[in-house]
């Protein structure tokens, strides 16, 4: 008998914010990829379109209910989603301000789902997402084990920093990477979706 329950939601988040960033290249290949996936939706989540103020509540909303409207529009868009897969580029070995901030701004609404990662950089976004890993954890989230990176050679072939060949030319490099990120984001997604929350 098939499945009737809908698919997990899964929202794309794109850390950078910069009118100059390198992001939207991978977002877009990401999304290619994923269009059409059989078990999971995603949606695309820019934090360059979020408009959030910097981070000026009493406490978290863990402990007390933020008043900025915009804090609170986040928080109800972050609560529609059963994953995230972040768009991860490393600034000074670490995650955007954008990003940090996006991740103080709620609490709840991170609990108890998964969350994957494309990341990229010289060394391939591996330190910036080792950080977001360690936020994640704070934030009750389930940080996997895979991620798509895009480092090196790669990284400075499609970038404008370098030969900004299309993503199309590093494909085949990403490919074993995306299939095993997105079957563990499948598993934990479907696991998760009507797990409790705190």
């Amino acid at each position: 008998m098939p499945n009737s329950r809908p698919n997990p939601r899964i929202a794309v988040i794109v850390s950078s914010t910069r009118q100059a960033r390198f992001a939207d290249k991978p977002t877009q290949w990401l999304m290619s990829q994923v269009e059409g996936h059989p078990e999971l939706d995603f949606e695309l989540l820019d934090l360059r379109d979020q408009d959030l103020p910097f981070f000026d509540e009493a406490a978290s909303n863990l402990w007390v209910e933020s008043q900025d409207p915009k804090a609170k529009a986040w928080q109800q868009r972050l609560a529609g989603f059963d994953g995230f897969l972040f768009v991860v580029a490393e600034y000074n070995h670490s995650v955007t301000g954008a990003l940090k901030n996006a991740l103080d701004q709620a609490y709840k609404e991170w609990n108890r789902k998964p969350m994957a990662a494309l990341a990229y950089g010289s060394m391939g976004g591996a330190r910036a997402l080792e950080q977001l890993r360690l936020i994640a954890i704070e934030l009750q989230m389930v940080p996997l084990r895979n991620a798509i990176h895009i480092g090196a050679a790669d990284f400075f072939k499609v970038s404008p920093l370098g030969e900004d060949a299309p993503m199309s030319t590093i494909e085949d490099h990403l490919k074993g990477s995306l299939k095993a990120t997105l079957e563990e984001l499948t598993f934990w997604a479907k696991l998760l979706k009507d797990a409790p929350k705190p």
